[in-house]
Protein backbone atom coordinates (compact mmCIF):
# COMPACT_ATOMS: atom_id res chain seq x y z
CA UNK A 1 0.00 0.00 0.00
CA UNK A 2 3.03 2.29 -0.48
CA UNK A 3 1.16 4.44 -3.01
CA UNK A 4 -1.85 4.96 -0.73
CA UNK A 5 -2.09 7.70 1.85
CA UNK A 6 -5.80 7.82 2.70
CA UNK A 7 -8.06 4.75 2.80
CA UNK A 8 -11.75 5.07 3.69
CA UNK A 9 -13.88 2.10 4.76
CA UNK A 10 -17.61 2.36 4.16
CA UNK A 11 -20.77 0.29 4.49
CA UNK A 12 -24.16 0.11 6.13
CA UNK A 13 -24.71 0.16 9.90
CA UNK A 14 -23.53 -3.09 11.46
CA UNK A 15 -21.26 -4.28 8.64
CA UNK A 16 -18.01 -3.91 10.59
CA UNK A 17 -16.43 -0.69 9.27
CA UNK A 18 -14.95 0.45 12.57
CA UNK A 19 -13.72 -3.01 13.51
CA UNK A 20 -11.92 -3.44 10.18
CA UNK A 21 -10.49 0.09 10.30
CA UNK A 22 -9.02 -0.59 13.74
CA UNK A 23 -7.58 -3.94 12.70
CA UNK A 24 -6.02 -2.61 9.50
CA UNK A 25 -4.53 0.41 11.26
CA UNK A 26 -2.96 -1.86 13.89
CA UNK A 27 -1.64 -4.24 11.24
CA UNK A 28 -0.14 -1.51 9.04
CA UNK A 29 0.76 1.07 11.68
CA UNK A 30 -1.60 3.62 10.15
CA UNK A 31 -3.20 6.66 11.75
CA UNK A 32 -6.84 5.89 12.62
CA UNK A 33 -9.64 8.43 12.32
CA UNK A 34 -13.08 7.27 13.50
CA UNK A 35 -16.40 9.03 13.21
CA UNK A 36 -17.70 10.20 16.58
CA UNK A 37 -21.33 9.15 16.22
CA UNK A 38 -21.79 8.47 19.92
CA UNK A 39 -21.43 12.20 20.70
CA UNK A 40 -24.50 13.17 18.63
CA UNK A 41 -27.07 14.37 21.22
CA UNK A 42 -29.96 13.82 18.78
CA UNK A 43 -29.20 10.23 17.81
CA UNK A 44 -31.28 8.40 20.43
CA UNK A 45 -34.23 10.74 19.79
CA UNK A 46 -33.88 10.09 16.05
CA UNK A 47 -34.29 6.34 16.39
CA UNK A 48 -37.32 6.87 18.64
CA UNK A 49 -38.96 9.46 16.36
CA UNK A 50 -37.09 9.72 13.01
CA UNK A 51 -39.41 12.18 11.30
CA UNK A 52 -39.17 14.72 14.11
CA UNK A 53 -35.44 14.55 14.76
CA UNK A 54 -33.90 13.67 11.38
CA UNK A 55 -32.78 17.15 10.34
CA UNK A 56 -31.04 18.00 13.61
CA UNK A 57 -29.35 14.61 13.60
CA UNK A 58 -28.08 14.96 10.03
CA UNK A 59 -26.91 18.55 10.48
CA UNK A 60 -24.92 17.63 13.59
CA UNK A 61 -23.26 14.75 11.73
CA UNK A 62 -22.51 16.95 8.73
CA UNK A 63 -20.79 19.63 10.83
CA UNK A 64 -18.89 17.12 12.96
CA UNK A 65 -17.62 15.14 9.97
CA UNK A 66 -16.63 18.33 8.19
CA UNK A 67 -14.54 19.35 11.20
CA UNK A 68 -12.86 15.94 11.20
CA UNK A 69 -12.11 16.30 7.50
CA UNK A 70 -10.48 19.67 8.14
CA UNK A 71 -8.35 18.08 10.85
CA UNK A 72 -7.14 15.58 8.22
CA UNK A 73 -5.56 18.49 6.38
CA UNK A 74 -3.17 18.93 9.30
CA UNK A 75 -1.81 15.40 8.82
CA UNK A 76 1.17 14.94 6.54
CA UNK A 77 -0.52 12.30 4.42
CA UNK A 78 2.62 11.71 2.39
CA UNK A 79 4.33 10.42 5.52
CA UNK A 80 1.40 8.61 7.16
CA UNK A 81 -1.19 6.13 5.99
CA UNK A 82 -4.58 7.28 7.26
CA UNK A 83 -7.52 4.89 7.74
CA UNK A 84 -11.05 6.20 8.34
CA UNK A 85 -14.27 4.29 8.98
CA UNK A 86 -16.39 6.63 6.86
CA UNK A 87 -16.43 8.90 3.81
CA UNK A 88 -17.73 12.45 3.94
CA UNK A 89 -20.44 11.50 1.42
CA UNK A 90 -21.81 9.07 4.02
CA UNK A 91 -23.89 11.82 5.57
CA UNK A 92 -25.52 12.64 2.24
CA UNK A 93 -26.55 8.99 1.80
CA UNK A 94 -28.26 9.01 5.18
CA UNK A 95 -29.82 12.41 4.52
CA UNK A 96 -31.31 11.24 1.22
CA UNK A 97 -33.13 8.53 3.15
CA UNK A 98 -34.08 10.48 6.28
CA UNK A 99 -34.97 14.02 5.18
CA UNK A 100 -38.04 15.37 3.43
CA UNK A 101 -37.79 17.43 0.24
CA UNK A 102 -37.53 20.87 1.91
CA UNK A 103 -35.02 19.65 4.50
CA UNK A 104 -32.93 17.98 1.81
CA UNK A 105 -32.82 21.18 -0.22
CA UNK A 106 -31.44 23.12 2.74
CA UNK A 107 -29.07 20.31 3.63
CA UNK A 108 -27.71 20.25 0.05
CA UNK A 109 -26.98 23.97 0.16
CA UNK A 110 -24.79 23.55 3.23
CA UNK A 111 -23.19 20.25 2.20
CA UNK A 112 -22.27 21.48 -1.30
CA UNK A 113 -20.22 24.34 0.17
CA UNK A 114 -18.43 22.00 2.56
CA UNK A 115 -17.61 19.33 -0.01
CA UNK A 116 -15.33 21.73 -1.90
CA UNK A 117 -12.91 21.63 1.03
CA UNK A 118 -12.93 17.89 1.71
CA UNK A 119 -9.98 15.64 0.90
CA UNK A 120 -10.91 12.59 -1.18
CA UNK A 121 -9.53 9.13 -0.31
CA UNK A 122 -7.01 7.28 -2.46
CA UNK A 123 -8.89 4.00 -1.98
CA UNK A 124 -12.39 3.14 -0.78
CA UNK A 125 -13.28 -0.22 0.75
CA UNK A 126 -17.02 -0.92 0.67
CA UNK A 127 -18.15 -3.69 3.02
CA UNK A 128 -21.32 -5.42 1.85
CA UNK A 129 -23.71 -7.69 3.75
CA UNK A 130 -27.31 -8.75 3.42
CA UNK A 131 -29.87 -7.18 5.76
CA UNK A 132 -30.24 -10.33 7.86
CA UNK A 133 -26.50 -10.33 8.61
CA UNK A 134 -26.56 -6.62 9.46
CA UNK A 135 -29.47 -7.03 11.89
CA UNK A 136 -27.72 -9.94 13.57
CA UNK A 137 -24.55 -7.88 13.99
CA UNK A 138 -26.48 -4.89 15.35
CA UNK A 139 -28.31 -7.07 17.87
CA UNK A 140 -25.07 -8.75 18.95
CA UNK A 141 -23.28 -5.50 19.82
CA UNK A 142 -26.25 -4.27 21.87
CA UNK A 143 -25.93 -0.49 21.66
CA UNK A 144 -28.76 1.20 23.58
CA UNK A 145 -29.52 3.82 20.93
CA UNK A 146 -29.87 1.10 18.26
CA UNK A 147 -32.49 -0.96 20.10
CA UNK A 148 -35.34 0.75 18.22
CA UNK A 149 -33.69 0.37 14.81
CA UNK A 150 -36.06 -1.41 12.44
CA UNK A 151 -35.17 -4.00 9.84
CA UNK A 152 -37.05 -1.96 7.24
CA UNK A 153 -34.78 1.03 7.92
CA UNK A 154 -31.60 -1.04 7.67
CA UNK A 155 -32.85 -2.68 4.49
CA UNK A 156 -33.62 0.71 2.92
CA UNK A 157 -30.21 2.05 3.97
CA UNK A 158 -28.56 -1.04 2.55
CA UNK A 159 -30.22 -0.39 -0.80
CA UNK A 160 -29.05 3.26 -0.76
CA UNK A 161 -25.47 2.17 -0.16
CA UNK A 162 -25.53 -0.56 -2.81
CA UNK A 163 -26.97 1.81 -5.41
CA UNK A 164 -24.38 4.49 -4.63
CA UNK A 165 -21.38 2.19 -4.88
CA UNK A 166 -22.76 0.45 -7.96
CA UNK A 167 -22.23 3.77 -9.75
CA UNK A 168 -19.12 4.91 -7.84
CA UNK A 169 -16.12 5.82 -10.04
CA UNK A 170 -14.33 8.62 -8.17
CA UNK A 171 -11.45 6.48 -6.83
CA UNK A 172 -10.30 2.86 -6.86
CA UNK A 173 -12.93 0.80 -5.04
CA UNK A 174 -12.72 -2.60 -3.37
CA UNK A 175 -16.10 -4.22 -2.62
CA UNK A 176 -15.96 -6.99 -0.02
CA UNK A 177 -18.87 -9.34 0.62
CA UNK A 178 -18.76 -10.01 4.38
CA UNK A 179 -21.65 -12.47 4.68
CA UNK A 180 -19.38 -15.50 4.97
CA UNK A 181 -16.35 -14.14 6.82
CA UNK A 182 -15.58 -12.96 10.35
CA UNK A 183 -12.45 -10.81 10.22
CA UNK A 184 -12.91 -9.78 13.87
CA UNK A 185 -12.71 -13.28 15.39
CA UNK A 186 -11.00 -15.25 12.62
CA UNK A 187 -7.39 -14.25 11.93
CA UNK A 188 -7.24 -16.15 8.65
CA UNK A 189 -10.25 -14.16 7.39
CA UNK A 190 -8.56 -10.91 8.42
CA UNK A 191 -5.30 -11.91 6.74
CA UNK A 192 -7.20 -12.77 3.57
CA UNK A 193 -8.91 -9.37 3.54
CA UNK A 194 -5.68 -7.45 4.20
CA UNK A 195 -3.77 -9.39 1.54
CA UNK A 196 -6.51 -8.65 -0.97
CA UNK A 197 -6.69 -4.90 -0.33
CA UNK A 198 -2.90 -4.59 -0.42
CA UNK A 199 -2.92 -5.59 -4.07
CA UNK A 200 -2.76 -2.65 -6.51
CA UNK A 201 -6.26 -1.43 -7.26
CA UNK A 202 -7.61 0.28 -10.36
CA UNK A 203 -11.27 0.76 -11.04
CA UNK A 204 -13.57 -1.54 -9.06
CA UNK A 205 -12.56 -4.92 -7.62
CA UNK A 206 -14.93 -7.46 -6.04
CA UNK A 207 -13.86 -9.80 -3.26
CA UNK A 208 -16.42 -12.50 -2.51
CA UNK A 209 -14.94 -15.04 -0.08
CA UNK A 210 -17.01 -18.19 0.36
CA UNK A 211 -15.36 -19.64 3.47
CA UNK A 212 -15.23 -18.44 7.02
CA UNK A 213 -18.07 -18.57 9.56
Amino acid sequence: MRNLYYVAIEGTIGVGKTSLAKLISEHLGAKLVLEEFQDNPFLTDFYEDPERHAFQTQLWFLLQRFQQQQDLRQIDMFQNLVITDYMFVKDRLFASLNLNEKEMSLYDSVANMMERNVIGPDLVIFLQADTETLMRNISRRGRDFEKNMSEDYIDALNQVYNEYFFRYQDTPLVIINTNNIDFVNNKSDLDEVINYIRQPAKGTKFFNPTTGL
